[in-house]
């Protein structure tokens, strides 16, 4: 499951970085990387915390 996790917010992170290089060539719209964006930001900040800093929580319980 964790890894599973690991993957979708490396693919979210992508989302957040690969439309803005897609824009800069004039390969998509601007709307469009918006769009790709804002689903990259929210997947992210739902994904991310459930497998980040997990150690430091364990090891102070």
């Amino acid at each position: 499951m964790k890894t599973i996790v690991k993957i979708i917010s490396f693919i979210a992170l992508g989302l957040n970085l690969i439309p803005a290089f897609l824009v800069f060539q004039g390969i998509i719209s601007s709307d469009q990387c918006k769009t790709l964006m804002f689903i990259g930001t929210v997947l992210w900040f739902i994904t991310a915390p459930m497998w980040m800093n997990k150690k430091s929580e364990e090891a102070s319980s």
